[in-house]
């Protein structure tokens, strides 16, 4: 796995299966929202680590290697466009929500949420077609699984 995964990140070309790609590109934008304040806090990468595990089954391993790989990946730029894209191709529309919520959990991973991560939300949930509704909804869910108050961090 670790083999597709450095693949996918060094050629900037999407492997051939579209679950790596998905991963790559799910834990990239994680890296991104986790790193909106120029820092990845160790509850931002412990909730990246647990969100990756549940939804793709990942071992503690795979989800670290998937991690350091995003990290690298992302240092530079800011390319979270790439990943949107893989994501809009492999992943059908009424199955994009997964990828707000695990963003969401990574926002509110320190209890709470900084103006850049919600504008990146807005983004992201923007350009993978997830109404602002979708989107407010995927956060009370996030919100109420993390036992956080509805009125956490900024409106939405």
């Amino acid at each position: 796995m670790l083999n597709r995964i450095k693949a996918f990140f060094e050629t900037r070309e999407p492997p051939e299966r579209d679950e790596d790609a998905l991963q790559a590109a799910a834990a990239a934008l994680l890296v991104e929202a986790a790193r909106t304040d120029d820092t990845i806090a160790e509850s931002e990468r412990e909730r990246i680590l647990a969100v990756t595990r549940q939804r793709f089954g990942l071992s503690e391993e795979e989800a670290q290697d998937l991690l350091s790989a995003a990290v690298f990946d992302t240092e530079d730029a800011s390319p979270y466009h790439r990943y949107v894209s893989v994501i809009m191709e492999r992943c059908p529309p009424d199955q994009r929500l997964w990828i707000i919520e695990m963003l969401w959990e990574v926002a509110y991973a320190d209890g709470e949420l900084h103006d850049l991560e919600a504008s990146l939300l807005r983004r992201i949930g923007g350009l993978l077609h997830v109404s602002d509704v979708e989107r407010g909804e995927a956060r009370k869910r996030v919100l109420h699984r993390l036992g956080l108050p509805d009125d956490a961090g900024l409106p939405v």
